[in-house]
């Protein structure tokens, strides 16, 4: 008789083979050395590169997800938490890279705590420099914190070499308790992209889980932002996500609230950016109208439904 899953990796990729494989490539490492079975499960967000079949012809993968028309992270990352067999998901984007011994600190953590819902890893920038991966809640007090450049006093939860509670952590490497998301429903759909992970911490909060910090997981996070040209479809994805999180969770003046905080402390930037070397100004003012009127503009929702349509325009 098999013996039960325990644990199933869940990587969502789009568009990025060569990041895929990195990613798979860790996750062999991770399996080799559990001392429980688990299973590797790949969506593939419509991609164009060669990347299902690249995922299909890997070793590690037991199986792929390979989607015809593109959705949005959190739909996929609760198609993948649906299909698990294993009591816990751990949530993989393609670019994050786990390093040795992650999945079983993770693993340790929600073991030892009954009423923990997930746990987030350590991120770390290619580079190996600290990526800040958990916070506080957004709130209009976190919203003057940033204003007032304390955010990283403040807000910023993952510090510290010791396991803790948080309020939110990032799903670039999330470990997810699978009868905790399943007592909420899982992911929020209507977060294409952006706070979906915030309001699924929330919403554990909210029913009595909580959510931790590990230190001792450790995974690089080979983010792939441009750096180039102001990336305006993610500046409004993540504009109108902040937005509907404020009035999903808080109310229409809390929300607006924060959108004039947020505009003011971006728009500081956009100043400072005239003086500074390897800052645009452009990409902070883009925020700044983003943010002030969220429901207006194209964002990578509207992006994905145009390449469904056959336009292929990202």
């Amino acid at each position: 008789m098999a013996e039960p899953v325990e644990l199933t990796f869940c990587v969502v990729n789009t568009e990025q083979r060569e990041l895929l494989l990195r990613c798979l490539d860790a996750i062999a490492a991770e399996r080799a050395a559990l001392p429980f079975a688990t299973e590797v499960l790949v969506l593939d967000n419509a991609s164009s590169d060669g990347s299902a079949g690249a995922a299909r012809r890997h070793p590690t993968v037991d199986e792929v997800v390979a989607l015809e028309q593109r959705h949005g992270k959190a739909e996929n990352d609760t198609a993948l938490l649906q299909r698990a067999r294993g009591r816990y998901g751990l949530l993989l984007n393609e670019d994050s890279e786990l390093r040795p011994g992650a999945t079983a600190a993770l693993h340790a953590a929600l073991e030892a705590d009954p009423r923990a819902g997930a746990a987030g890893a350590k991120l770390l920038r290619p580079d190996g420099a600290p990526q800040a991966s958990a916070w506080r809640f957004p709130t209009p007090l976190s919203a003057l914190a940033a204003a007032l450049f304390l955010h990283r006093r403040l807000t910023v939860q993952s510090r510290g070499t010791r396991t803790r509670r948080v309020d939110w952590a990032q799903s670039a490497a999330l470990l997810v308790r699978r009868e905790a998301a399943a007592a909420i429903d899982f992911f929020d759909p209507l977060f294409f992209v952006y706070s979906d992970e915030v309001d699924f911490c929330k919403r554990l909060r909210d029913a009595g889980w909580s959510t931790l910090y590990v230190p001792d997981a450790v995974c690089v996070h080979h983010e792939q932002l441009s750096t180039g040209a102001v990336p305006e479809r993610r500046i409004v994805e993540l504009s109108r996500n902040r937005d509907r999180y404020m009035r999903k969770h808080h109310s229409a003046a809390a929300a607006a609230l924060v959108r004039w905080l947020t505009a003011w402390t971006y728009a500081l930037r956009a100043l400072a950016a005239l003086a500074l070397p390897d800052h645009d100004p452009r990409r902070y003012w883009r925020h700044v109208t983003a943010t002030l009127n969220p429901s207006k503009g194209e964002g990578l929702r509207e992006a994905a439904y145009e390449r469904n349509r056959g336009g292929r325009r990202l």
